[in-house]
């Protein structure tokens, strides 16, 4: 019997092992094994298991005449993929242009692989349930008849509570009082959450049972189109509720588990310890008995990033997207997967329904409807009290009444905080910049403070006096004169979080102002802290980047006031007008969720911007029309698949060379729209020189055989580092 096995290296190929006569039996596909490579002992997953004549021989393997190496053991008997998952796996390699390597070892937590894997073991103590008679003192007959109360419990705890050693816990053990034994002991990520009170099913309004018929009776993808507050979450808990009492699983993946709480918080209130997360920010130890918990059986809803497409859920029989349209569910390094695509993927795999949840949702999903290949559940009301914003469009470049802040708040705003201020009602600010000021410019020469490691001003941070670099990490000391000219007459331009926070508390200096930004969050838990701190009523005003702009529901919300609703509209990105788009009805539905009405500020310097514009008067559809009139006329997704071939090297001259060499050659593939070799937007990051290449084709597969084509003829030197990005997200 042979076995064909993906190393734990991205080789893009398998490798053939004969399997020892005794393992035969124990072997199955999608099995961790330890195999013999080259000098080394690796580890890799059984991908196909035959005989020499069944075509399990190795790629290039033909007329073999040598003897292959047996399989040295099975890591663990339990299966890490079942035939589904694999499939989805060898799917998702073709469509990125991926080594498949790649795409497993994003699909099982590097925690639960590593050879020093194991649950965790504490020492638990029980009362002996005869205990011979011994002589007691007064200390050790207390300590016993608090075990007895207690039932036990474990070292550590008992240590604590009881005011005791772990030696004195010990006698009572070798006096046979107590049974000491080792027991592993769950890490649970959700530890604090379960100890909430448990939810119940609302009731359901006549747009919310309508979606929820129709994701019941669905035969193909469902967009949840509902607006902001309509009550997305409660039709998800309730269809999740359907498949739990069938006996089937679910996956429930939300953008960034760590910026969303509140909505893993309902999941778990709900289903309790039926629910297991799974994210970046756990630690190793909770990621371990999580994803077992999965395999095994005994956590049936997962909530989840991207990632959690591939948790391992038994009798899978529904996949949630929450948000689907959000950026974050696109990997940016390989595999360069969408986990929105990948979720549709396996849920036609698995026989499973899949629902697309977006109040706001993706062009390519809107298409996907109008095509008929999506289904349309819609719910345009808001759920219980709540009624939509009223919206004010302001022009910032119309000159403001003079005030303290300058030009970061208009009068409109600080109107509408105030009047808040003094109901004692709470206000969202929105600025999708963090630091101070994005640039630090010379007055006398007009030269600005560049990282020399990447194409980007430093943006200056005060609360540490630096500048520093988004991109690469690095920070310099402010300078006192221009590193230019020598000319003491520094200027700091633009608008970060932290210079809004500064002003707005000049305006308010009664005001309790929180502000959440990559700053602010860096330690663990600090997200949940701050916004658990202002649902608490501790603050008057939550200031804050993108963060602020998702998945949070306040009661007690009642103005949210977007400060610069230009910024991302003026990327040099064709989705440009989408995010933008986006990002403000998402924020903009923060306020009046509740029986309060709410009301939005739009701070533009271009309010008649059609985004903005629709943004404003939350038409999507009208948005969503003259947006996708002029995609097809340019030809852009939805209307053809884009790829981006990224190249970046050290050498300017050496990637720009190749750049160019590599977009002649695409050029003449009949079928392809290849762009010129261009530096990207960003055209140095982190020391990297990076070129870029787009092309458009309607296959897929004609893109991934050209470029696998190119590569082939003429591999990237060791210099010069080159992929693809399939169905691209970014193309900066």
């Amino acid at each position: 019997m042979l076995v064909r096995v993906a190393i734990d290296l991205a080789l893009d190929r398998l490798f053939d092992y004969e399997v020892p006569k005794e393992l035969e039996k124990k072997l199955a596909v999608g099995q961790l094994l330890s195999v013999p490579f080259g000098h080394r002992t690796a580890r890799g997953f059984a991908m196909e298991i035959g005989d020499e004549g069944s075509g399990v021989r190795g790629q290039g393997s033909g007329g073999r005449s040598y003897a292959l190496k047996p399989i040295e053991a099975i890591v663990d008997e339990e299966p890490f993929f079942s035939t589904r998952l694999l499939e989805l796996v060898r799917a998702l390699a073709c469509y990125t242009a991926a080594p498949v390597e790649s795409v497993l070892k994003a699909a099982v937590p590097a925690a639960v692989v590593k050879p020093n894997a194991r649950a965790k073991e504490l020492y638990f103590i029980e009362p002996a349930l005869a205990p011979a008679p011994v002589p007691m003192t007064a200390r050790r007959q207390w300590l016993y008849d608090q075990i007895v109360r207690l039932g036990g419990g474990w070292m550590q705890q008992l240590c604590r509570e009881l005011k005791t050693t772990p030696a004195s816990l010990k006698e009572l053990g070798r006096l046979g009082l107590v049974t000491i034994a080792p027991r592993q002991k769950r890490r649970d990520p959700l530890g604090n959450m379960r100890r909430i009170l448990p939810t119940k099913p609302l009731p359901l309004n006549g747009e919310q049972t309508a979606a929820l018929g129709v994701i019941s009776a669905a035969t193909k993808p469902v967009l949840l189109f509902g607006v902001t507050g309509s009550g997305k979450t409660e039709v998800y808990l309730q269809a999740i509720a359907k498949e739990l009492e069938s006996d089937r699983g679910v996956i429930v993946m939300v953008p960034e588990i760590s910026l969303t709480p509140q909505t893993v918080r309902r999941f778990a209130s709900r289903f309790g310890d039926k629910v297991a997360v799974l994210h970046s920010a756990l630690s190793d130890g909770e990621r371990y008995d999580e994803w077992h918990r999965i395999r095994s059986g005994a956590a049936r809803v997962v909530v989840g990033p991207r990632s959690a497409v591939f948790a391992p859920v038994r009798g899978l029989g529904l996949i949630v997207v929450d948000e689907e349209h959000d950026s974050s569910y696109k990997q940016d390094d390989n595999p360069r997967y969408n986990a929105r695509d990948a979720a549709v993927l396996r849920g036609k795999i698995e026989g499973a329904r899949v629902v697309l949840g977006s109040a706001t949702p993706s062009l390519e999903t809107w298409h996907n409807v109008s095509l008929g290949k999506y289904e349309l559940a819609e719910m345009k009301c808001r759920a219980g009290a709540g009624t939509l914003p009223a919206v004010r469009l302001v022009d910032m470049s119309a000159p403001q009444r003079g005030d303290s802040s300058g030009a970061i708040f208009s009068h409109d705003l600080l109107d509408a905080v105030k009047l808040r201020l003094d109901r004692h009602e709470q206000t969202i600010l929105f600025l999708n910049r963090r630091g101070y000021s994005r640039s630090v410019t010379c007055a006398a020469c007009g030269a600005t403070v560049d990282c020399a490691e990447c194409s980007l001003p430093y943006t200056y941070h005060r609360a540490d006096d630096c500048c520093r670099c988004h991109i690469c990490g690095g920070w310099i000391p402010t300078p006192k004169v221009c590193p230019a000219c020598g000319a003491p007459s520094l200027q700091y331009k633009g608008i970060g979080t932290q210079r809004a926070e500064a002003a707005l508390a000049k305006c308010f200096p009664n005001a309790k102002i929180l502000r959440m930004d990559a700053d602010s969050t860096s330690r663990k838990n600090s997200h949940d802290d701050i916004l658990s701190a202002f649902r608490r009523g501790e603050a008057d005003v939550l200031l804050g980047t993108q963060m602020i702009a998702k998945g949070l529901d306040f009661p007690n919300v009642t103005l949210v006031g977007v400060l610069n609703a230009d910024s991302s509209l003026n990327m040099p990105d064709f989705r440009a007008a989408e995010r933008t788009f986006q990002l403000l009805a998402q924020v903009s539905g923060r306020a009046g969720r509740a029986e309060l009405p709410g009301e939005v500020v739009i701070q533009s310097y271009d309010p008649s911007a059609p985004a903005i514009v629709a943004a404003a008067r939350g038409d999507f559809a009208a948005f969503a029309k003259e947006e996708l009139s002029v995609r097809e006329e340019c030809f852009f997704p939805p209307f053809c698949h884009l790829a981006a071939v990224n190249l970046r090297s050290k050498d300017l001259k050496l990637v720009s060379s190749w750049a160019d060499m590599y977009a002649k050659s695409l050029m003449k593939v009949k079928g392809l729209t290849v762009s010129e070799a261009v530096p990207s937007a960003l055209e140095k990051a982190d020391g990297w020189y990076r070129w870029q290449v787009v092309v458009r084709s309607p296959s897929v597969s004609a893109i991934v055989k050209a470029w696998r084509w190119l590569l082939a003829q003429r591999p990237p030197p060791a210099a010069l580092r080159a992929a693809i990005d399939v169905d691209a997200f970014n193309l900066v």
